[in-house]
Parts: structure tokens; C-alpha cells; sequence
């Protein structure tokens, strides 16, 4: 009897022969429990497909095993396909079946032969997970985070769905375990290019390369196979503050090769280098005198950069921005990003700088300050500073006037000129002197009045008794005011109180009455005695008589002397 065919009557054998006669028949087509098996759709009717394995009894799988990832069906009737046989109950006439067990063993062979051939296998990322992130390659694989790419990705979530080829790095079908490497495959790959590059790679060679990394300082490009560094100063021959303002990563552009080792394969790359240098035509582009317009694009404290054209920038210093010298930083002048005008000033080519000036454009205070202000002529101000040594007064913009300490009054007692003002005073004052070409404008306060000693003899005289007060003191006496302007020393020979400790009986505004002794109105000296006053005032009776007396002598003195004066004015 032969075992192959089984066009027998079931009568002719017992029912354990028969089972074993089936059995082997079974094997002979490899249809056996726990195992993938050929089976012929014989129909597909709701939610079931119906699958002949060449069993005595169909089986049936859910029709949803079938539809691919688009939602289509992948199967009709007389197609054969492979199941998964699970179980066979005879007594129930059913078999168990699985088509996504199926592809699930048949994926488990593929992927055990790749491991073992060092081959690599699709796969989609499905999800991250804890260390890295999930594939479907047919069964669930693990990928790690360092084995994604050449760098690390901090964003992992933005490649699932994506598709990659990988490596199997770790197999184990008993535990169900997969550990795949994408980054394996990454640098084989950079290895292959890297070869091929350096058959190119020289200085002064001009390559294509992609931006792979964007830093504070440059951007990495990637050549095939070697990275290249491309210093934000090599970017453009203009200004930029970061270098994402000129790349972004994944842009593909042409550099030139401007430093090569090839022992540490490093390279230095160049963009501005592949362009004409602007400033080989500066000179004839902007010539001395030149008048051009630019954009402010930076301001250190003395003075602004203004942009003429991509690459090409001048400066013009705070001392050329305005006639005003009070400015101090050029923000009080013009903004970042404004348009302004200027003259060019001076041209240096090969230290590649320009100088250019604003104020040159408007018209000089100082050409026409001699015609507004003749000397002697008085103006009026505000005080805008106030120094040791005087103090400064706005005349105009661009225009500020000195009064020296020496001109605020006749009288120098004056300590500190702020004595006498405050910042926002207004001042009327007389134009003593201008020096246009060092621009100095000085003032006199004091000449808008007489001056006193010139006509001190007319108003004192040698043994007039006066009344003062002490204004300051010496080692050798006191300074005495006995008028406006007017100062005399008593020294201390002739101080009533002449002992060690004389200073302390005259302090600041003591009034005390003094004589006359000497008036040297040249050299704006008057000496006076305290011991003097007092004989005469015992010589004469009390003080208050004597100064009468005095008054008298002096109307009758001041009588004598404007007859005189009226009569030399006749003649």
C-alpha cells in the first residue's frame, strides 16, 4: 500500500491504520502542528477567510491579517498564502490558523540569516522608548539612542514613522530580543566617502558640502566623509552676529579649502574667499572728499561703524559725529540700523579701514563765532558745567563759554565757582577773548562791572579810619574787606590782639575799624592797622565823632575833586 495516495476506501482500514496512513501524508507535505504551511484561500465571507491547508478540515483566520498598511485586502479566492498551523483538533474537524504568525516566523528566519550574514534589514521607527526607540522590522526591534546617528539626536520623537536601513548589532530568538545599529552603517558609509574625498581634498579647492552643525563661531560642513570648519569670519566679507544669519542646517553650498592637515584631518573652509574682495576697489569706490550714505550697524563708545556695502565699513569717530563737544556717546546721536551721511576723511586700504566724518557736513559754529560775538560785545547762557577752575556757559549749540574762576568777580575770594552758580543758571557775561583754532571761547563776568581799584584812591586816603571785615587769615595777619573787591592786610603786628593765640580773636566776618596806611593801587595792595584806629580814636574822642569828621572831610574832598574834573573837561 502506498502512503502517498489515499485514494482508498476508509472501510478498507481501522481507524488508527487510517490516522497513521494521514499522519504520514501530513509530513510528507510538511503540514504539521507549530509550524508555517501553504494553504489555498477558498473563500472570504464577512469577517473571516476560509484557508484549505490540505487537511481534512479547512481553517479559518480573521480577515483584518490580511490588509496591508494602506487598508487594502492582499488576498482572493485560489490564492495560496502562508499560515501558521497552531493546532489540529480532528475530533472537532478544525484547525487552529495564523497568517500574522506566519509572517512573524518567516520574518524570525529572515532576520537570524541577516544576523548571520552580517546583512542589513528595513525597518520603521514606531515609538520612543526608554534608552532609544522601537522598530517594526517584520518583529519588534530595539534601537538604541547612541546607535541612531553619527552625532547625538536630542529629538528623537521627529523620526518616528521614518524608514531606515540597519545593522544587527545583538540577536537572541529565544528571549525575543534585537538590538539594531543605524550608526554602523552611518560611518561605513562616511568611510567609503571619506576615501573618495581626500582624492580631492587640497587647499584652494573649491567642493560642495552640506551644513551638518551650526555653532556660536562657525558652522561644520560636511564635505563626504570629513568635516569642515567654517569660521563665521571666512562667512562674508560683510558683518553678521551669528552664523545661523547666512546658513541652516541641511543647506547645501560651495566652499573653498583654505587650511588642510592631513595628519588630524582637519580642515578650514572659506565662503567669502570664492567672492571678490570688495576692498581692492575701495579707494576708487570712495575717494577722499566722497560724500556716502550708510547704515549704522555698530557703536563701541567712541564713535559708529556705518555699513557702505556688504564688507565694507567706516568709522566715524565721536570727535567727527558733531560740532557739539558736550556729546559723549554716539548713542545720543544716531541709532543702530539708522541711514545716515558722511564724508569720507582718509582711506586705508591695507589696514582696510575708513574714516569718515558727519559734523563735516554741517556747517562750522566756529567759522562765524567771531562775527556773532565780537569781543567786549555781552551774551547771554547757560550754565552747563561747573569745574575747579571755572565755570562753562552754552552760548549756542556746539558753542560753550569759559568764565575762569580769576573773572567771576573783582574780589578773589571766591573758593570754588559754585559758590556763586548751579548747573542751569542763566548767565549774562562779556565776550573777553575767542581763539578760533583752538576753539576757545572766554568770558568775563566780573568786566561787566568797574573795576574797583581803579578808583580806590579817589574813595580812600592814607589815616582814614574804616570799618571792615575779616575775610581770611595768614600766619603774618588778617585780610580785611572794606569794600565790594576791596581788601586790605592788617598784619598782625598791627592787630590789637597780638598774642599766640591772636588768630582766634579774628574769625570769619569779625568786623573791626581799621586804618589807612598804605594804597598801592598798582599792585592792588592796602595796608591797615587795628592799633591805628584805636590811638586815633582815643586822640580824637569817641569813634562815632571821628568818623563823622571824616565824612565831612571827605564830601568837602569829593567837592574839590568834581570841580576839578568838570573844569579839565572844559578845557
Amino acid at each position: 500500500m502506498s502512503t502517498t495516495n489515499l485514494d482508498i476506501s476508509i472501510d478498507e482500514l481501522d481507524r488508527d491504520a487510517f490516522t497513521e496512513l494521514f499522519d504520514s501524508y501530513l509530513d510528507k507535505r510538511n503540514v504539521r502542528e507549530q509550524s508555517v504551511v501553504s494553504g489555498r484561500v477558498l473563500e472570504i465571507e464577512g469577517d473571516w477567510v476560509t484557508i484549505d491547508v490540505g487537511y481534512k478540515a479547512e481553517g479559518v483566520i480573521p480577515k483584518a491579517e490580511f490588509y496591508d498598511q494602506d487598508g487594502e485586502l492582499t488576498i482572493a479566492p485560489g490564492d495560496m498564502v502562508d499560515v501558521y498551523l497552531d493546532t489540529m483538533h480532528e475530533d472537532e474537524g478544525q484547525l487552529i490558523l495564523s497568517k500574522k504568525k506566519a509572517d512573524q516566523m518567516k520574518a524570525w528566519e529572515e532576520i537570524s540569516k541577516a544576523f548571520e550574514a552580517g546583512d542589513t534589514v528595513h525597518g520603521v521607527i514606531t515609538s520612543r522608548v526608554k534608552g532609544g526607540l522601537s522598530v517594526d522590522i517584520g518583529v519588534k526591534a530595539f534601537l538604541p539612542g547612541s546607535q541612531v546617528d553619527l552625532r547625538p539626536v536630542k529629538n528623537l520623537e521627529k523620526m518616528i514613522g521614518v524608514e531606515f536601513e540597519f545593522r544587527i548589532i545583538k540577536f537572541n530568538k529565544r528571549r525575543g530580543n534585537i538590538v539594531l545599529s543605524r550608526r554602523v552603517l552611518l560611518e561605513e558609509e562616511r568611510q567609503e566617502k571619506r576615501k573618495e574625498t581626500l582624492k580631492d581634498l587640497h587647499v584652494g579647492a573649491i567642493m560642495t558640502g552640506q551644513v551638518k552643525n551650526i555653532t556660536d563661531y562657525g558652522a561644520f560642513i560636511d564635505l563626504g566623509g570629513i568635516d569642515g570648519l567654517l569660521h563665521i569670519t571666512d562667512m562674508t566679507w560683510g558683518r553678521i552676529n551669528h552664523p545661523s544669519e547666512m546658513v541652516e542646517v541641511g543647506q547645501s553650498m560651495e566652499v573653498k579649502v583654505l587650511k588642510f592637515d592631513a595628519e588630524t584631518q582637519r580642515v578650514s573652509l572659506g565662503y567669502k574667499q570664492i567672492r571678490p574682495d570688495p576692498w581692492e576697489e575701495v579707494d576708487i569706490k570712495y575717494p577722499v572728499g566722497a560724500i556716502v550714505r550708510g547704515k549704522v550697524v555698530s557703536m563701541p563708545d567712541y564713535g559708529c561703524f556705518v555699513e557702505l556695502e556688504d564688507g565694507i565699513e567706516g568709522l566715524v569717530h565721536i570727535s567727527e559725529m558733531t560740532w557739539n563737544k558736550r556729546v559723549k556717546h554716539p548713542s545720543k546721536l544716531v541709532n543702530l540700523g539708522d541711514v545716515v551721511e558722511a564724508k569720507v576723511l582718509g582711506v586705508d586700504v591695507e589696514n582696510k579701514r575708513i574714516s569718515l566724518g558727519m559734523r563735516q557736513l554741517e556747517p562750522n559754529p566756529w567759522d562765524i563765532v567771531e562775527q556773532q560775538y565780537p569781543i567786549g560785545s555781552i551774551v547771554k547762557g547757560q550754565v552747563r558745567n561747573i569745574t575747579d577752575f571755572g565755570v562753562f556757559v552754552g552760548i549756542e549749540e556746539g558753542i560753550d563759554g569759559l568764565i575762569h574762576i580769576s573773572d567771576l568777580s573783582w574780589s578773589q575770594r571766591i573758593k570754588h565757582p559754585s559758590e556763586m552758580f548751579q548747573k542751569g543758571d542763566e548767565v549774562e557775561a562779556r565776550v573777553k577773548n575767542i581763539d578760533r583754532e583752538n576753539e576757545r571761547f572766554s568770558l568775563s563776568l566780573k568786566s561787566l562791572s568797574d573795576d574797583p581799584w581803579l578808583s580806590v584812591q579817589s574813595r580812600f586816603f592814607l589815616g582814614q579810619v574804616v570799618k571792615g571785615k575779616v575775610v581770611s587769615r595768614t600766619d603774618f595777619g588778617v585780610f580785611v574787606e572794606i569794600e565790594e573787591g576791596i581788601e586790605g592786610l592788617v598784619h598782625m603786628s598791627e592787630l590789637n590782639h597780638a598774642e599766640d593765640d591772636w588768630s582766634e580773636h579774628y574769625p570769619d566776618g569779625y568786623e573791626l575799624m581799621v586804618e589807612i596806611r598804605r594804597i598801592d593801587q598798582h599792585d592792588r595792595k592796602i595796608s591797615l592797622s587795628e592799633k591805628g584806629a584805636a590811638d586815633r580814636s582815643e586822640d580824637e574822642g569817641s569813634i562815632e565823632d571821628y568818623m563823622a569828621r571824616q565824612g565831612e572831610s571827605g564830601a568837602r574832598l569829593g567837592d574839590v575833586l568834581g570841580d576839578l574834573s568838570k573844569k579839565l573837561g572844559g578845557e
